[in-house]
């Protein structure tokens, strides 16, 4: 059932609305921006740990980011993630660095998405079959 509360950091996904790869999805119950068919950052308005930014890179990507935006950290139940949390004092700054750098193709930002399960005709997963 689709959630009828409106996430108040959808404002982060204004900079790709002019990129033609664009798409917005929702993931468990927060936003996510999909570029070039990468899943690149999830907008998270929700409790914390899930009030922020979620950066889509893999664990080796980790060290370099951080380096580039201090404000960057592990997030604390999907660590193979980054996350910069709303209340932190440089969220906005960060916001605007992890954009650019989504839009130039950075390729530090971006993972591949799992595929999705497929439903039958039934409209059940196969599973349930």
């Amino acid at each position: 059932m689709p959630s009828s509360i409106s996430n108040s950091l959808l404002w982060i996904f204004d900079a790709f609305e002019r990129d033609p790869t664009y798409v917005r999805r929702r993931m468990f119950g927060s936003d996510a921006a999909y570029i070039d068919g990468l899943l690149c950052l999830v907008a998270a308005d929700r409790d914390k740990p899930w009030n922020g930014l979620l950066v889509c890179t893999s664990r080796e990507r980790h060290a370099a980011l951080i380096a580039d935006m201090p404000a960057l950290r592990p997030h604390p139940v999907l660590g193979k993630w980054l996350y910069v949390p709303q209340e932190d004092p440089a969220f906005e700054g960060a916001v605007q660095q992890l954009t650019a750098l989504v839009l130039r193709r950075d390729p530090r930002v971006g993972v591949e998405p799992k595929p999705r399960k497929r439903r039958s005709e039934s409209g059940l997963p196969t599973f349930l079959q």
